[in-house]
């Protein structure tokens, strides 16, 4: 797998503005690495180099953990990418996982960003709040309510919780709020953090349905003279 974090303009040329982050995943590690020399060739072209730094080959997947025990190796590494940190992980089964959690950077900047909007309008209405934190929480969980990441999610709530209680103890000397009135005030108005968006492989199917009759069956092949 390649991760490549942006295009650099050259020296003494205007960035280009529109030079994204992307992932590439290959099964074989030559395939991988002439991909690599390829589009650092193609990048050429336009005044354009992968980042020196951020651009890398890893290897992750399926067999990810496995080949690398077998040359005496680590846990396969992880990346970040869009928000999240990707994992290889095992299910319950003991089948292999891809696990996305939120980055633990953005998770923190969005806390402390709550934190510091609550202290600013602590004497507000608490229904204006509540409203307010309702939107917030609910919006960050429409992103990152992706399935086994909900112990980020419950722990974003809590912090979020804790932030809010501090906040409203400190209006005034005569402040009584404690965790119990909180509870209510959350149970009114903080979303429940859940699972929104489907696995992946399910995700696939849906945007890429097989019209097939045997798709989804393994060792099926298709050729000129009928299923095999």
């Amino acid at each position: 797998m390649i991760i490549v974090r942006g295009a650099c303009p050259r020296a003494g040329r205007r960035p280009d503005p529109w030079a994204d982050d992307i992932v590439v995943g290959f099964q074989h590690q030559a395939d991988a690495e002439r991909f690599q020399v390829e589009m650092a060739q193609r990048l050429a072209a336009f005044a354009l180099t992968l980042h020196p730094d951020k651009t890398r080959l890893i290897e992750f997947g399926r067999h990810a953990a496995d080949h690398r025990n077998g040359r005496g190796l680590g846990k396969p590494e992880t990346f970040d990418f869009l928000g999240f940190t990707h994992i290889c992980g095992r299910s319950r089964a003991g089948r292999f996982q891809l696990r996305r959690r939120t980055r633990r950077d953005r998770m923190r900047a969005k806390l402390h960003e709550i934190r510091d909007a609550l202290w600013q309008h602590r004497h507000a209405p608490l229904d204006e709040q509540g409203a307010w934190l309702r939107s917030v929480v609910g919006g960050y969980f429409a992103y990152h309510a992706v399935p086994v990441n909900g112990t980020a999610l419950s722990e974003f709530r809590g912090v979020v919780l804790w932030h809010w209680l501090r906040a409203l103890r400190r209006r005034g000397q005569r402040d009584k709020t404690n965790w119990a009135s909180l509870k209510r005030l959350a149970d009114r108005w903080i979303p429940i953090p859940r699972i929104l968006h489907p696995r992946p492989r399910e995700r696939f199917t849906v945007k890429h349905p097989r019209w097939e009759p045997y798709a989804g069956m393994l060792h099926v092949r298709f050729c000129a003279g009928g299923a095999q």
